[in-house]
């Protein structure tokens, strides 16, 4: 009994103290927390007022952004700015006035074996070397409606002229060319000696007409698949100068792409040229075989005619890396002096294959070929360039009543590296024929480079 009263009595001072002590940290708990919260209403109180200094900096900074910018000189429009697309460009930022400055060098080397029967014919061909072309270009835009091109080849030891013209893009009927220019004649022609698949163009080229002076009425189609060309020359020399008595020459051209996908690796050409002609009463035609350094192996003669009426027509497709190319051309002269009229025609057919997976590039706006863009320049770090392998079967007859200037006929095939877009070098060899009189066969190599 004495046991159970102090165990009692420890036991209710235990229940009576336990309300105390919850009492006591109930109170100290809202202490701290009401400190806490007059801390954090600081905290608040601080960053807001962080948060307004912050954004009167930004928007003082922003003010003086706009001030800085209203005294920036603005870019005039004519200013000009200087870039690379393929050679070296200048244009104002408006567009209006464009140079570009262009060139081209074209260095050949030919080896020649014939047998006896063409060198007592023709006489024997000389191993050789020859700077082909060597090219200076100006080119570009004024007043954003004239196109001009001044161009020279220095090949020959002086200066001749090539092209020298200016056209007027927004003319009401077309682009009006005026100047000294090509005529619109002949795919192959048309397409610049840059961009031609072989060292030289095909035997019947000698058919066509080159450059003169004159005006041309050219238009494109809105969406490009049709171009129609006609103009009115006169036969110059390489100074653009005429002091003959010969009259004027009309030519014009059509050409169509029935076919033209994925940006030109899928397409089909067609055209047709026509030509009326009127010479100084003297015609003569005569070519060499697809090489430049051999003589004439067939040659007209000179004879009296009145005009010539000339016809092309020509062909191109290309299907990826596979290109096929033809063309046919006749030249019918109306002679003088009581001679039969004669009739000279030629043709060619062509076929290329790139093994490196490029394809032929075809403008538009001008109908005919372009510049081969490389899948990879060619480098030592790995790069190929472009491999283009090429085969070519062309035909010339220049024989007609008594005029005997002889048949031609040319196997040539060949190789292209394309080190990037500006320089190639090609490898042709060359098989001709002369009807009834002997053969000759010819390596020719150029090292090209163009901007």
């Amino acid at each position: 009994m004495r046991q159970i009263i102090p165990m009692m009595t420890l036991i209710f001072l235990v229940f009576v103290q336990l309300p105390v002590a919850e009492a006591d940290e109930l109170s100290d708990l809202k202490d701290q927390l009401a400190e806490q919260t007059e801390k954090l209403q600081e905290t608040q109180e601080r960053l807001e007022q962080l948060e307004a200094r912050q954004m009167k900096k930004e928007k003082a900074l922003e003010e003086q952004i706009e001030e800085l910018k209203k005294q920036e000189p603005q870019a005039d429009p004519a200013d000009f700015r200087v870039y690379w697309k393929e050679g070296l460009n200048l244009a104002t930022l408006d567009g209006d006035f464009k140079l570009k400055i262009g060139g081209r060098l074209q260095t050949d080397w030919f080896w020649s074996s014939e047998d006896n029967a063409i060198k007592s014919d023709v006489g024997e061909q000389e191993d050789g070397v020859e700077i082909r072309r060597a090219h200076l270009d100006l080119s570009g835009l004024i007043y954003g409606n004239i196109e001009y091109k001044l161009q020279f080849d220095f090949a020959g030891g002086e200066a001749a002229l090539k092209d020298a013209y200016l056209c007027l893009t927004d003319f009401p009927l077309g682009h009006l060319w005026m100047g000294h220019f090509k005529e619109p004649f002949s795919l192959e022609e048309l397409t610049s000696n840059k961009y031609i698949t072989f060292l030289e163009r095909a035997l019947p080229n000698v058919l066509a007409p080159s450059r003169n002076t004159g005006f041309m009425l050219y238009n494109v189609a809105s969406d490009e698949r049709t171009t129609t060309a006609i103009g009115v020359f006169r036969d110059t020399d390489d100074f653009g100068e005429n002091a003959d008595d010969g009259g004027y020459n009309v030519t014009g051209r059509v050409t169509v792409l029935p076919i033209y996908e994925d940006k030109g690796a899928n397409l089909l050409h067609l055209g047709a040229a026509c030509s009326y002609r009127n010479p100084d009463d003297t015609i003569r035609y005569r070519q060499r075989p697809e090489a430049h350094l051999t003589d004439r192996f067939v040659d007209t003669g000179t004879f009296a005619g009145d005009h010539v009426d000339l016809v092309g027509l020509e062909v191109a497709w290309v299907k990826g890396p596979l290109s096929l190319q033809g063309e046919y051309m006749m030249a019918a002269a109306d002679r003088l002096g009581g001679g039969s009229d004669v009739e000279f025609d030629g043709y060619y057919v062509q076929a290329s294959y790139f093994l490196t997976g490029e394809h032929r590039n075809y403008k538009t706006s001008e109908g005919a070929f372009s510049r081969i863009k490389t899948k990879k320049n060619y480098s030592a770090a790995g790069g190929s360039g472009a491999w283009e392998v090429k085969a070519r079967y062309s035909g010339l007859d220049l024989s007609d009543s008594d005029i005997t200037g002889g048949e031609l006929n040319d196997i040539t095939a060949g190789v292209n590296w394309y080190l990037n877009p500006n320089t190639k070098i090609m490898w042709d060899y060359v098989h001709a024929d002369k009807d009834d009189v002997g053969q000759a066969d010819m390596l020719i190599m150029r090292l090209q480079f163009d901007f």
